[in-house]
């Protein structure tokens, strides 16, 4: 499968670095964090990547180029002058004929340390258009936003005001996804981000889930940095990435 990777946002949380620099090239460990994930992606058995850029995505593509260096193909798909969301960005990949369906989707400031085969493999069990990974979560880095049983996301709401006592998981970051999953960008008036889509496909019945068990990190925020910057420094994988 491809790998898309949205990498289209401003990085507010992280400024003063994304004043200079997009989330994605954000120093980590003195090696900008596209290495890291691009490393991490190439491990896994990811052959081919589509980058969907927005601010400054030209750094992106410099720094990345076409993933030769990593030993992927990377190709790039640009928001353009009207913001579609991350929703309405892959539904665009998908007209264009550059996104293929069924594909993975993550987030351009994400480390997952996981295998991805399995979930792979879940996703085609599942016999659902979706498919979330799921970490049980209880608060402890971020609010929990998922009811999960039985191999089914039941309700995935980011919304605090939607909060209810059976979400001790949270959305971990990495999806399946396919063209009919993506039509419910149709319904949402404006811009479409995929945990509105999310969102519908889970009171559908329709978003299958997959438990994983190793946290996830991300560099999105102060906090976030610091910890993947401690877990690559003790971990087997660190040095594996090329700068």
């Amino acid at each position: 499968m491809q790998c898309v990777i949205l990498a289209g946002g401003l990085g507010t949380r992280m400024r003063p670095f994304t004043e200079r620099l997009p989330k994605a090239l954000i120093p980590v460990n003195g090696v900008p964090f596209a290495s890291h994930q691009l490393g991490l992606l190439a491990r896994e058995g990811i052959t081919e990547v589509v980058y969907s850029i927005g601010y400054m995505g030209d750094r992106i593509r410099a720094h990345v180029g076409d993933g030769d260096a990593w030993g992927l193909r990377v190709r790039y798909l640009h928001d353009g002058p009207t913001l579609v969301g991350t929703a309405g960005a892959l539904r665009k990949g998908l007209a264009s004929g550059l996104i293929q369906s069924p594909f993975l989707t993550l987030y351009g400031d994400a480390f997952l340390p996981i295998a991805f085969p399995p979930v792979v493999r879940a996703f085609a069990a599942a016999d659902q258009p979706a498919l979330m990974t799921v970490y049980r979560n209880a608060d402890a880095w971020a609010p929990s936003n998922v009811a999960f049983a039985d191999g089914m996301v039941r309700l995935y709401d980011k919304r605090p005001e939607y909060r209810s006592p059976d979400m001790s998981y949270i959305d971990y970051g990495l999806s399946v996804l396919t063209a009919p999953a993506l039509e419910e960008a149709g319904e949402l008036a404006g811009p479409a981000d995929l945990s509105e889509v999310s969102h519908l496909l889970s009171v559908q019945g329709r978003l299958a889930g997959y438990e994983v068990t190793e946290r996830f990190f991300e560099v999105g925020s102060p906090a976030g940095l610091a910890d993947l910057e401690r877990h690559l420094s003790t971990s087997t994988g660190a040095g594996q990435s090329i700068s």
